[in-house]
C-alpha cells in the first residue's frame, strides 16, 4: 500500500477552496429592515411617499384607501399590499374605522431577485384572512423582534414562503379572482350601507335585496372581511355615533338615542353599558369633569 495520505475536511467542514470568509455566515437576502405592528391612532394617512424598498402591508383589523401605482384600493381586513422601490403611495384611513396593519420592509442588496416573476405589476395579493399565511405573517413580525441568530433566520425563511404563496394565489384562475373581487364589492357596498342607514332599522332582508345574496352566507363573508358580523357593525357604528354626538352637542340621551336608531332610550342605554361598560350618561359626565 502507498503511504500517501488523503487530504479529508474535517466532519461537517467546507473545503478551503469553496470556504468565503469574507462573507458573514448569517447576511444573505431578503434583508428585513422593518417589520411590525401599527395601530393607526385617530386621523392618521399617509400622503405621496415612496420607499427606497419593497414593502408589504398586511391588513389586520379595519380599512384604508391605499393609492399606489396610479391606482386605488380600498383594502379590507385580510387584504396583503406590495408595491416597490420608488412606488408613489399613500394610505388614507377612514373616519370612525381602525386600521391596523403589519408592514414589512425589505430589500435583497445586490442580488438580482426576480420579484417580477412572482407579482408583475399587481400590488393587491389577495385576502388571507384566518389563513396560514396570516399566521406567518405574524409570527415573522413577533420573531423579528427577538434577538439572536435562530430568530433572524426564521422570520427571512418566512418571509421568503410568504412571498411564494402570495405568488401562488396571484395564479388562481381568472374566474375566482373576478367572483373574489364582485363579493368584495358587495360587502363593501353592504358595510357603506349600514354606515349611511344607521339611523334606521336596518334588516337582514334589506342586506339581501341589495347585495343579491343569501342571509347566511352575507353573515359569514361579512364577519370574514371586517370582523364583525352586518348587525354587529350596525351596533358599533350606532355607538361610535353617539359617542360623537355626546362630544359635539348638548343633546340629551333620549335624543342622542333617537337619533342613532333606538326608539326606547332605555333598550339604547343597555345596549351601550353592554358594549362599552359604561353608560352614555356617565361617559357624558367623564367629558364635562375632564373639561373643567
Amino acid at each position: 500500500m502507498s503511504d500517501e495520505k488523503r487530504e479529508h475536511p474535517a466532519s461537517g467542514g467546507t473545503p478551503s477552496s469553496e470556504a468565503s470568509p469574507d462573507v458573514p455566515d448569517f447576511q444573505f437576502p431578503p434583508y428585513i429592515t422593518l417589520a411590525h405592528l401599527f395601530d393607526a391612532p385617530k386621523g392618521w394617512a399617509i400622503h405621496n411617499r415612496t420607499m427606497g424598498q419593497y414593502v408589504l402591508q398586511y391588513v389586520v383589523e379595519g380599512r384604508a384607501d391605499y393609492p399606489v401605482g396610479g391606482h386605488m384600493y380600498a383594502t379590507v381586513k385580510g387584504d396583503l399590499l406590495f408595491h416597490r422601490p420608488g412606488e408613489l403611495h399613500s394610505i388614507l384611513t377612514l373616519e370612525g374605522e381602525p386600521y391596523i396593519c403589519l408592514s414589512l420592509v425589505f430589500h435583497f442588496g445586490d442580488h438580482d431577485f426576480p420579484i417580477s416573476q412572482l407579482f408583475g405589476d399587481s400590488h393587491l395579493l389577495g385576502n388571507y384572512a384566518g389563513t396560514e399565511l396570516e399566521k406567518k405573517l405574524i409570527r415573522l413580525v413577533h420573531l423579528y423582534r427577538q434577538p439572536g441568530i435562530s430568530s433572524q433566520l426564521q422570520a427571512q425563511g418566512l418571509l421568503l414562503e410568504a412571498l411564494g404563496e402570495a405568488a401562488t394565489g396571484l395564479n388562481r384562475t381568472s374566474t375566482v379572482s373576478t367572483v373574489e373581487e364582485r363579493i368584495k364589492a358587495k360587502l363593501l357596498l353592504l358595510q357603506n350601507h349600514i354606515r349611511e342607514h344607521y339611523a334606521e332599522n336596518v334588516q337582514h332582508s334589506d342586506l339581501e335585496q341589495i347585495a343579491g345574496l343569501s342571509r347566511n352566507y352575507i353573515i359569514v363573508q361579512f364577519k370574514r372581511q371586517f370582523g364583525l358580523t352586518p348587525m354587529q357593525y350596525l351596533t358599533w357604528v350606532r355607538i361610535q355615533k353617539a359617542r360623537e354626538l355626546a362630544l359635539q352637542t348638548n343633546l340629551s340621551v333620549s335624543e342622542i338615542a333617537n337619533l342613532v336608531g333606538y326608539a326606547d332610550v332605555h333598550t339604547f342605554g343597555k345596549m351601550f353599558k353592554k358594549k362599552t361598560g359604561t353608560s352614555l350618561s356617565q361617559f357624558c359626565s367623564a367629558l364635562v369633569t375632564y373639561k373643567v
